[in-house]
């Protein structure tokens, strides 16, 4: 007996919507009964019809079609039934009675038919509506994406939502792992490879395979196949859902060849800068790099035949005429390898966890071997943090710019490094500060182009070949940083490099004896 009710109860929740729907029914027709029984003494038999007409039309509307028909014939019959004369039988009398009631029940089967197709082109209008929406978004959300993966995962985001996850979205690279899919029987992995194949839409409603049940649409061009879609238990009558799925195809497929067009003109854009490079390279050769040559080769030209003839000061002079040309070329040689290493090479970086206090120590020993030591100051920060860089590539940028520094100006050169930390990202900031003739405010940004001279370092007695600081910046970028210029209050120019504080590691966890050394040792403040 238990098992009786709970399968009557069960059986009860399965169908509970359609068992709202008819006691719905049954309540109107009560409630348009027992109104016209309680106004049978004061209004007409028209009147009384008219309530049973508005049940009818709300039965339509709001009920199934079984269901409004039932409320139609039941109408009808409860009228004649109560209220034509005799009441209590369904006898009819009078013809006129006759007549109004079977014209009651066409007029109410005629509103149902209404009605039904008013509801029909009510949802279809209303799912057109959704559909254009949603090729609407799909299409916003298409235009932003940048791979492959992102595009599959969106279009079968797509097709899932218009039709309620009975989709499938395989692209072509997939294809040889169909095999592995548990969720698809050996018919539609048959149709899904054969639809990419041929590139034609395969399945119900079509001449190809038109009997099953299932959509297959093909993505891609007719001579390159970008993958199949996949949607299960379709109607083959279903003409506006078999369009909508082409549609959402067809935005997929341009996405895949905008995606395409954007790699082939990165690859081109890229091709055409090496290209720039190699030409700008040559010439810079013929420029920069025969003349110092040419210079070298007539010095030692003129040792090697003249040198007996030579006074000793003549023979120091073209000496180091050699050895400067050589150093010359030396730096060009190096600024451009680094350059293009830094412009086309991936992961050519070889970062580690370094100080930047001992960075700017070897830089400026090496500086002060020279003949202006006296000329460069240097104030570091207490406390400055461990960097997550490349420490030669970080030496040569420091270089760079100290070595302009002292070419162009003549008093003193300032390199100060601190901590900004009023930003949402943390960052070290190091300054490099000269009393030179500055920068015009509108090459501030042309100056780290390569091979781009100021017009003022031109007239000047200075020689360089445009390299220096566009190797600067290059190294700043590929660390994640920057570098700027501006010029100085009371004449000179100021070259600030930012890079990004990362998270220094833990080393005292991992190593006791770090943490020891870190806390007997003093950080740098000044380097006279």
């Amino acid at each position: 007996m238990t098992t009786i009710f709970k399968t009557f109860f069960r059986q009860l929740y399965v169908h509970r919507d359609a068992l709202r729907a008819w006691f719905t029914l049954f309540f109107l027709l009560s409630l348009a009964t027992l109104l016209s029984t309680l106004l049978n003494a004061y209004v007409s038999f028209t009147s009384q019809a008219m309530l049973f007409v508005l049940v009818v039309t709300i039965a339509a509307y709001r009920l199934d079609r079984l269901q409004s028909i039932v409320g139609a014939v039941a109408s009808v019959l409860l009228l004649n039934f109560f209220f034509v004369p005799p009441t209590w039988t369904f006898h009819v009398e009078q013809s006129e009675h006759l007549i109004a009631l079977g014209t009651m029940l066409v007029v109410a089967l005629v509103i149902n038919q209404l009605t039904r197709r008013l509801k029909q082109e009510t949802a279809l209008a209303h799912l057109n509506e959704q559909r254009a929406r949603q090729l609407q978004e799909l299409a916003i959300r298409l235009a932003s994406t940048d791979t492959s993966a992102a595009i599959q995962e969106l279009g079968q985001a797509a097709f899932e939502r218009a039709y309620h996850g009975r989709s499938c979205l395989v692209l072509a690279d997939d294809s040889p792992s169909l095999d592995t899919r548990s969720d698809l029987s050996t018919q539609q992995i048959n149709g899904l490879r054969c639809c990419m194949k041929e590139m034609q839409f395969l399945g119900a409603g079509s001449l190809r395979w038109g009997d099953l049940d299932d959509w297959y649409i093909p993505l891609g061009r007719a001579d390159q196949s970008r993958g199949a879609v996949l949607i299960q238990k379709v109607d083959a009558n279903d003409d506006d859902g078999r369009e909508h799925a082409k549609a959402l195809s067809s935005l997929l497929t341009q996405a895949f060849e905008h995606l395409q067009l954007n790699k082939n003109w990165q690859s081109a854009q890229n091709e055409a800068q090496k290209q720039q490079l190699q030409s700008t390279f040559l010439s810079a050769i013929s420029h920069d790099l025969r003349t110092p040559l040419a210079v070298m080769v007539g010095a030692a030209s003129a040792l090697q035949s003249q040198r007996d003839k030579l006074a000793p000061e003549q023979q120091d002079r073209l000496l180091n005429n050699i050895i400067g040309e050589a150093n010359y070329l030396t730096s060009v040689t190096e600024n451009t390898l680094q350059l293009v290493r830094l412009t086309y090479a991936e992961h050519s970086l070889r970062c580690d966890w370094e100080s930047i206090e001992e960075i700017v120590g070897s830089v400026l020993a090496r500086i002060k071997q020279g003949k202006n030591a006296s000329r460069i100051e240097a104030s570091l920060a207490q406390d400055l943090p461990l960097l997550r860089l490349d420490p030669i590539l970080i030496a040569q940028l420091l270089s760079n710019l100290i070595d302009n520094a002292l070419k162009y100006s003549d008093g003193m050169v300032e390199l100060a490094v601190s901590v900004q930390a009023n930003t949402p990202l943390a960052l070290l900031q190091v300054e490099v500060k000269d009393r030179g003739p500055g920068i015009p405010d509108a090459e501030h940004d042309s100056i780290f182009v390569a091979y781009s001279r100021l017009a003022q370092h031109d007239q000047s007695n200075q020689r360089s070949a445009g390299l220096g600081l566009a190797v600067c910046r290059a190294i700043a970028k590929a660390h994640g940083g920057n570098l700027l210029v501006h010029n100085r209050a009371h004449g000179g120019s100021c070259f600030l490099l930012t890079l990004p504080i990362p998270h220094a590691p833990t080393f005292a966890a991992e190593n006791p004896e770090l943490s020891e050394i870190s806390a007997i040792s003093e950080p740098a403040a000044t380097i006279p």
